[in-house]
Parts: C-alpha cells; structure tokens; sequence
C-alpha cells in the first residue's frame, strides 16, 4: 500500500471544502456529502467554521484509491490565515490547487501558486463551478497561463458550462509544454514518432518534478470531473517516501488539546517507526518526551495503533510541552516561513465580566495553536496584544474566546507592527564598582547598524576565554531579548551587536565559610547589567522607526483610475506602474499596511464591484511623516535607569 499526504488549497470560496466532500463521497468514504452552507461537512469540525462557512484549521481526513491511500488536508482559503497553509506545506507530497471557473484566478491563488512552485510540491489544478452561470474555459485557461504559470496542461475540455449538465471530457495531453523540458520528446514529435504513451510517461515524470501542473475542470456539486481528477491524483502525484527502518524524524504541523485540555500533536514521520511508549526528543530545547498514544488516518477517521510508520501523518498523545514547527528526533532541514509573519497589531479589551488571568491563559492556548500569533503582555497596564494578519482575523479570534472559553472581548484599533534599526554605531560600558555599577560584572556593547533582512548577529572583540562561558551566554541571550523594545518600544532589528568588555569576579569565600554572593560574580549580574549598557548604546546610536508595507496589485475597468488614483494617494499608496489591458487597467504599488483594510473597503464602490485587490507584505519603509509611533514598554524600562534599579535589584548604587 503506497501512501500520499496531498494538500487541498485555494483561494477563499473557489469549492475546497466542497470538494474535499465530493472526493471522499466518491471514494465510499461517507454516505452523504455535507454541504458548507449547512455546515455539517466532515472537515470543518470547529463550531465558528460552521457557522461562517471558511475553514480556519488545517483538517486532515484518509481516504483510498486502489492501492494508494491518501491523506487528505483541507487547508484556510482567507489570507488572514495563511500561516494554517504555511504548516501544512512543509508535510506535502502534493497538492490540489482550486481556482473558480466563475471567479478565475484571485489574489490567493497567485499567492498561494508561486509558493508551490518556489518549493516544488507537485501540484494539479482543479478548475471548479463550471455548472455555475458564467463558468468559463478557453479565457480561464488564458488566465491560468498568464496570471499563474505557463506550465499549465490541459487534461481535456468542459462541455455545457454553466448548466447541470456540465462535464469534463478527457482529451489527448498537448505536447507543446511538455517538450519546452524536454527535447528527445520535442525530436520524436517533430519526426513523427511520438506515441501517447511516450507523452503519458513524461507528463507523470514531469508533474512528479513539479515542472508542469495539469489542469482538469469539473463540479464539486454536480461531480463532474472529480473520477478524472481521483485518476490524475493516483497516477500523476509521487508518493510519500522514507525509511521505516530508519532514525526517527517527523515535523509537528498542528497542536489542539483534547477534551480533557491535553495536547494532541499532529505530525508527519519522514523517516523510522516512532511507537506507544518510545521517548523521543524534540524541540530547539532537544528535551525528551515520552509518546502514550498514537493514532494514524484510515478510512475517513483517525484509528488508535501502536505505532506509526514513515510516510504517513499520525496523532501523538503525551508530549506536554510540544509545539507547531517542532522537529521529533532526528531534525531535517528547516524549511522557513514561506508567507510574511503578521503586520499588524491589537489589544484585546476584557469584557465587563470577564477574568482577566483566564482571559491571558485562554490567549496562550490560542498562541500554542498558531506560532505566528505573537503574544505581549503588558504586566503594568495588565494588557495583552496579539499580532494579526487581517480584521477577519480579529473576529475569528473574538468569537472562539466566546464559544469555546465563555470570555467576552472586544478589540482596541488595529495598529501596524513597526520595527526599529539602528541609524547610526554607538557604544557603552560599565565596569564593576565604577560609576554606580550594583552589579558584579563588567559589560561594554557596540552597536552597530546591518543591512535590511540580516537579523541580529551577536559578536566578541574580547577573548573567549576572559571569563567563564555561561556569562557570555547570558550576555548574548539578554541583548536579543532587550532588543525585542528598543529606544521607542519597537524590536529592533538589522544590526550588530559586539561585546567590547568583559570581566566578573571569580568565586570567592571567607575562610572556613561557604560561597559568599557578595564577593563573586553570578550569571544574574550579567542579565541584570545588560540591558542598562544596550539602553546607553542603542541611545547613543540612534534608531529609526520603519513601519510595514505591502505591494500591491489592482485590476480594475480603465474610466474608474481617475477616481481610484485619488482616494489610493489620500490612503499614502505610491502606484509605481499602469498598464492598460483592453478595458482594464492594472496598477502596482507600495502602501502602508495599516492602510489595506480601507482600501479594500473604499476599492468596490470605486470599482463598481469589478476591481480586484491583491496585497502583501514586501518591505520596511522609515516613518518620515507625522508623528514616530511609539509603543507602550512592557520590560523594565532601561532606559530609566533609577526605574530600572528599582525593579531589578535592591542593591541600588548611590
């Protein structure tokens, strides 16, 4: 039995979710097929996901085709939850993209496309709705060539488009594409010696590199076209390879709690057999956990096994301290973000009856579910702030506090996550008992700017072996974390950081007494000094507020651009190029991405309803106009050193 994880993606409302049904309808899996707008489908288990009619979470169902079994994930199609599909990505062996045939290509499905491509996940194309009034197909198959790869092969034609009489009839695989990536197959057509099963064996070769996507076109309404895309997915998509036998490896993709709040791990083995009782390390941290219940996919549901096999996607019981991205034993080659983490920002306000200490457990449970959720708890204002991808976002986080916590919220303005860079070099240092220093160590920092995109780099200009390690390390480990706020309150990014002094005093005692603190250096003098010395020197240098933008790209009739143009540049977009299409003109830019959401407000009525939005984040712009946003500090505040004493340590120099 051969096993294939295979991803269904797709831009929100092209009929992945219905399609999802239809297959395992059509495989025997379930008797009847649910339906979105009833909200009884068998992936969209989350109550909110009924209710709205969206998936949120990834949902993972088993089904057969003959001799393969596949593991089906049901992936978000609303940008806002993007890192959901970004998790899933990295357990594929392949995927289904869905595009409308009434809608074409959407901003999504561009997204979402480049980023198969960028990692060569083998992917066929679904083209849904064509029983739907206004389904199309030679200006589709135009679209899909220009607006998402020219690789595109089509498996045959939509007949009666638009009607409950729609389907799809196979046709002969069209040569052209599949001999741009190969000339022997490029000769025998020109000789006239290529035979179909010639054009069959490269067409599986080639969709198998993820060098050309077949495209078939159907209904998951109807079910025309899906015993086709069934065949396509058995004999064009690779299956999923790794050694049971060898060391232990699998990524967690997903983290949920069970009914009685523990937390249940989803994950896909790469490699060896993890089994009930094994204890495996995982984590950066590498610790060891100890697996008490494993379930693997089967036939529509998840079934209790002692163990689960490479290849194939399981649920693991007992590992406490687990998270989404964790590497369980051998680790692989991480894969990265391949969407941008989130740019804006908000504060959750409790609701009048509401706990505020339940309200900051419910949200981590929350953050334990999605990594690029980033948590702030402000422990002074008693605040907490949650990093978002778009207001549905905010909603979808509202209505689940409320439904599966009982907690009320509201939400403060969305506001943009900005960060800081350092405008200038600037250093500092304090030495021990000199110059008020309370504590038993000297530290001394250079900061220095880096170019955009390079993070932060921690270096020595002092000997390794100045003093023990474990000080270094607390050093190193406090600048990073005091860099999370800098001069106004923002992370600070993109420099160097250098270690210019050092020093400490080796561990002392009185005479017949054991260790005296008041005589030797400990690892808590160094992260109590610390921040002081970054404070000084990040003052000293400068930093510069850069806010996020996103590109952006927007099609709309061409007598709509001069009422577009003016509401764009009101809203601070650059459009940076115009290109007229026909009727259509297509506009790309820059635009603050605190700006978006009005424009995908304002962009319908400016439009008549036609224009068609598609942002993302790009790049960091320096806040030149108005005031710099500054952001409430949660840490100690070192840059007020009499404030900063205070809290860190009662040994306050005079």
């Amino acid at each position: 039995m051969h096993l294939l994880n295979l991803g269904i993606l797709a831009h929100v409302d092209a009929g992945k979710t219905s399609l999802t049904e239809r297959l395992l309808h059509s495989v025997g899996v379930i008797d009847e097929i649910g339906s979105v707008d009833a909200g009884n489908t068998q992936t969209d288990s989350l109550a909110l996901e009924r209710q709205r009619g969206i998936t949120i979470k990834s949902a993972v169902v088993s089904f057969a085709v003959d001799d393969v079994t596949v593991n089906l994930l049901d992936t978000p199609g609303h940008p806002d939850f993007i890192a959901e599909v970004e998790r899933v990505l990295g357990v594929l062996d392949g995927a289904v993209l869905v595009v409308s045939a009434v809608e074409g290509v959407q901003a999504q499905t561009r997204v979402l496309m480049r980023t198969l491509q960028r990692l060569r996940i083998p992917t066929l194309v679904f083209v849904n709705k064509i029983d739907r009034r206004g389904a199309r197909y030679d200006d589709l198959l135009r679209a899909l060539s220009e607006r998402l790869t020219p690789a595109v092969v089509p498996m045959g034609r939509a007949v009666g488009l638009g009607t409950r009489d729609a389907a799809f009839v196979p046709g002969p695989v069209p040569v052209d594409v599949l001999a741009d990536h190969d000339d022997d197959l490029l000769a025998a057509y020109v000789d006239g010696s290529l035979g179909q099963d010639r054009v069959r064996t490269a067409l599986v070769a080639q969709t198998r590199q993820a060098l050309v996507h077949p495209v078939f076109f159907g209904s998951a309404v109807t079910g025309a076209g899906v015993p086709e895309l069934i065949d396509g997915i058995k004999e064009l998509l690779p299956r999923a390879d790794g050694d049971p036998d060898g060391p232990v490896s699998g990524t967690v993709f997903k983290v949920e709690r069970g009914p009685a709040g523990e937390k249940i791990a989803y994950a896909r083995m790469f490699s060896g057999t993890l089994r009930t009782r094994d204890r495996v390390p995982f984590g950066e941290a590498r610790e060891e956990g100890l697996v008490t219940g494993v379930s693997v996919f089967d036939h529509g549901t998840d079934v209790r096994r002692d163990a689960v096999p490479a290849g194939r996607i399981a649920r693991l019981w007992g590992l406490g301290d687990i998270r989404i991205g964790d590497a369980l034993g051998e680790p692989r080659k991480a894969h990265g973000h391949f969407f941008a983490p989130p740019t804006l920002e908000t504060v959750v306000v409790p609701g009048p009856d509401t706990d505020r200490r339940a309200l900051h457990r419910a949200l981590t449970r929350l953050a334990e579910q999605d990594p690029l959720i980033g948590l702030r708890h402000d422990e002074v204002r008693q605040e907490t702030s949650v990093s978002l991808y778009g207001e549905v976002q905010k909603e979808v986080i509202q209505a689940t506090l409320c439904e599966e916590f009982g907690l009320a919220v509201g939400f403060r303005e969305t506001t943009p996550l900005c960060v800081e860079r350092p405008a200038g070099s600037g250093a500092a240092a304090e030495f021990i008992k000199k110059d008020a220093n309370p504590f038993l160590a000297t530290v001394g920092l250079r900061v220095d700017p880096a170019p955009p995109g390079s993070g932060i780099a921690f270096r020595l200009e002092v000997e390794l072996g100045a003093m023990p390690y474990a000080f270094f390390k607390a050093v190193e480990d406090t600048v990073r974390e005091t860099l999370g706020q800098g001069l106004n309150g923002w992370q600070v990014t993109d420099c160097t950081v250098t270690m210019t002094h050092s020093g400490y005093w080796p561990r002392q005692s009185h005479s017949h007494q054991g260790f005296d603190k008041s005589m030797s250096s400990t690892g808590a003098d160094f992260r109590g000094l610390t921040p002081l010395v970054l404070a000084e020197a990040l003052r000293r240098a400068g930093t510069q507020v850069y806010e996020p933008m996103h590109r952006f790209r927007v099609e709309a009739p061409a007598d709509t651009l001069g009422a577009l143009l003016p509401v764009l540049a009101a809203l601070q977009a650059v459009p940076r190029t115009t290109e007229t299409r026909g009727d259509s003109c297509v506009l790309e830019g820059a635009v603050p991405a605190a700006r978006v959401h009005a424009v995908e407000q304002r962009l319908p009525g400016l439009t008549r309803g036609e224009g068609e939005w598609e942002s993302g984040f790009d790049h960091y712009a320096p806040v030149l106009r108005g005031a710099v946003p500054c952001r409430p500090r949660t840490d100690h505040n070192p840059l007020n050193r009499k404030e900063y004493l205070l809290n860190v340590t009662r040994r306050v120099g005079s």
